[in-house]
C-alpha cells in the first residue's frame, strides 16, 4: 500500500512516541545491560549471604544433626564461598538466567535457579570426592544448596518487581508491530495493552485491507501494509513482530517467515488463531513426515503433576489437622449468632464443566433472599459485580470470616475430595460463566482453587474483567512453581483483611 500524507503524519506521530519513551530516557540496549549488572549484582550478594548464613548455622546453631565432625575455619569457608560466585553464576548464565529472551519470566525463573543451583551442589560434591583432601562439611553443602535457592529467588523476585515499574514507566519495553487488524489482532492487542509489564510496546497494526491512519484498537492505528514491514523495522528498530494468523493467508505468512524468520534482532511470534481455547501447552508430533500439532489434555504432567499433588494434599491434611480447633470454634459461634446452618453449599463449577458443592462456612442470614427482594438497587449490583460492598445480609460474625477468608475453610475438604486445587482459578457459578465470554472452556480446564491470584491481587476490590484476566494468566501459566509463589503471597494478603467483604 503506498504512502500518503496521513499515513506520513501517523507514522511521525509513533516516531516521535517511540523518541520520548526510549531515546529521550536511555537507549534500550543500556537499559538492558543496567538490568543484566543489577541482576550480577544481587546475585552474587545472594550466594555470599546463603554462603555466611550456611556457616552460622552448621557451626553456630547448636542444632544436633550438624554435631561434630569438622573444626570450623572461617577462612576456609570465606574463600570457598568466593569461589563459588564465580561457579554459580556460570551456571545461572548457562540456564539462561541472564538471557534477555528468558528473563522476568516469573516462576520459570524459580525453575532455573532452582536446577543451577542443585547442578552446583553435583559440582561442589564432586569435587570433594575427587579431591580427597578437600573436607567440606556436608551439613554446610546442603545448606548452601538450600539457601541459595532460596536467596537468589527472593532477589530474583525483588529485581523482577522493579523491572515491572520501570516496564510502567516506559523502560526495558520492545518495540513491537501487530500484523493483521482482525478480530484475532484486537483480541491481541487488548490482552497486550492490559498487561503493562509484558515488555511490548504495541505501535501499531499493518494490515494491507485496512486504510493507513485508521483506528483499529484504543490508540493504535493501521500504519500500512505488509510492503512497508521492511522501513517500519529498520526506522523504529522493531523487535517483535506478532503475526494474528487467522487474518493473514497462508502466502503472506510464509513472506514473512522468509524475510524474517531468520533475522537475529526481530523475534517472529505467531497467534496460534485459537488461542482463546489453547491454555494447556502444544506438542509437535511428526506422522507420516507431517508435522502435526497437538493440544495437551492438562496442563501438568508427569513429574510436575506427582509434585503438584503431593504439594497440596500434604499442605491440606496439615492445615485441616491444624485448623481443625478452630473451624469448631467457628461453627459454634455461627450456630450462637444467628439461625441456620454452619455450612452453606454453593453449586459451582468444576474441572471439564463438572459442578460441584462448594463448601463455606454460613455468613449471610436464611432470609437473605428476602432482603434482596426489598432492595432493587442491590439486585443490580449483585448482578454486575456479584459481590456487594456493605452487603445486609451478611451476619456479625460472618463479617469478621469474609474479612480474613475464614468462611472458607471448609473448602479445604474439597481440596482433599479432589473437586478443588489448593491454588487455581476462582471458584464460580453456572451463571457467572457467561460472563468469562470466549475464556470460559479455558477456565474449565483447571480445577478452581481455594488461592490465587484474584486472591492475592485485590480480592473483590478488582473489576470483574479484571478478575477474568487474572485467573486466564494463572491458567496459562500453570505450574507448581507459581502455585508455591501463590501460597506465600496469601498469607500476608488474608491476615491484612483488604479487599474482603
Amino acid at each position: 500500500m503506498s504512502s500518503s500524507p496521513q499515513l506520513d503524519f501517523l507514522v511521525e506521530r509513533v516516531l516521535e512516541f517511540k523518541h520520548q519513551r526510549y531515546v529521550r530516557r536511555l537507549p534500550l540496549r543500556r537499559q538492558r545491560r543496567l538490568l543484566i549488572g543489577g541482576l550480577l549484582l544481587t546475585d552474587t550478594l545472594a550466594i555470599l549471604l546463603a554462603c555466611a548464613a550456611a556457616y552460622v548455622v552448621r557451626f553456630y546453631s547448636q542444632l544436633p544433626i550438624f554435631q561434630g565432625g569438622f573444626t570450623p575455619s572461617a577462612m576456609f569457608y570465606a574463600r570457598l564461598s568466593l569461589a563459588l560466585v564465580p561457579l554459580y553464576l556460570f551456571l545461572f548464565a548457562v540456564y539462561h538466567l541472564y538471557d534477555q529472551d528468558y528473563l522476568l519470566g516469573g516462576t520459570r525463573e524459580y525453575a532455573a535457579v532452582f536446577q543451577a543451583s542443585v547442578t552446583g551442589t553435583v559440582v561442589l560434591t564432586l569435587a570433594q570426592f575427587l579431591a580427597s583432601n578437600l573436607l567440606i562439611a556436608r551439613g554446610w553443602v546442603s545448606l548452601v544448596w538450600a539457601l541459595t535457592f532460596m536467596f537468589v529467588a527472593c532477589s530474583r523476585w525483588l529485581m523482577r518487581r522493579v523491572a515491572y515499574a520501570a516496564r510502567r514507566r516506559g523502560y526495558l519495553m520492545s518495540p513491537t508491530l501487530l500484523l493483521g487488524a482482525g478480530a484475532e489482532g484486537k483480541l491481541l492487542a487488548q490482552q497486550l495493552l492490559e498487561w503493562p509489564t509484558s515488555g511490548l510496546n504495541v505501535l501499531g497494526f499493518l494490515d494491507d485491507d485496512i486504510a493507513p491512519g485508521t483506528r483499529v484498537f484504543r490508540n493504535l492505528y493501521a500504519l500500512g501494509g505488509l510492503d512497508r514491514l521492511e522501513e517500519l523495522v529498520r526506522n523504529f528498530e522493531i523487535e517483535e513482530l506478532i503475526l494474528a494468523t487467522g487474518a493473514l493467508s497462508r502466502e503472506t505468512v510464509l513472506d514473512v517467515f522468509q524475510r524474517f524468520g531468520t533475522s537475529s534482532s526481530v523475534h517472529l511470534r505467531l497467534s496460534s488463531g485459537l488461542f482463546e481455547l489453547i491454555t494447556t501447552g502444544l506438542q509437535v508430533k511428526e506422522t507420516a513426515y507431517v508435522p502435526l500439532i497437538g493440544v495437551n489434555r492438562v496442563r501438568l504432567t508427569g513429574v510436575d503433576m506427582v509434585f503438584k499433588t503431593l504439594l497440596e494434599y500434604s499442605l491440606t491434611l496439615m492445615a485441616v489437622l491444624v485448623l481443625a480447633p478452630v473451624m469448631l470454634v467457628i461453627a459454634v459461634l455461627i450456630k450462637l449468632d444467628s439461625p441456620g446452618p454452619v455450612l452453606y453449599r454453593r453449586r459451582v463449577m468444576g474441572l471439564n464443566g463438572r459442578q460441584f458443592d462448594a463448601l463455606k462456612f454460613r455468613t449471610m442470614r436464611v432470609d437473605g433472599d428476602v432482603i434482596l427482594a426489598a432492595n432493587p438497587a442491590l439486585l443490580d449490583v449483585l448482578a454486575t459485580s456479584h459481590k456487594i460492598r456493605g452487603d445486609p445480609r451478611i451476619t456479625r460474625v460472618g463479617l469478621r470470616l469474609r474479612r480474613y477468608s475464614l468462611d472458607e475453610l471448609p473448602q479445604l475438604f474439597n481440596v482433599l475430595l479432589g473437586d478443588m486445587a489448593l491454588v487455581g482459578p476462582r471458584i464460580i457459578s453456572p451463571p457467572e460463566l457467561k460472563m468469562y465470554g470466549q475464556w470460559a472452556m479455558n477456565l474449565l480446564t483447571v480445577r478452581p482453587g481455594l488461592t490465587g491470584l484474584w486472591q492475592v491481587s485485590g480480592r473483590s476490590d478488582i473489576p470483574y474483567e479484571d478478575r477474568v484476566r487474572l485467573d486466564m494468566f494463572y491458567i496459562r501459566n500453570y505450574s507448581l512453581w507459581l502455585d508455591l509463589q501463590l501460597i506465600l503471597q496469601t498469607i500476608p494478603v488474608v491476615f491484612s483483611g483488604r479487599g474482603a467483604y
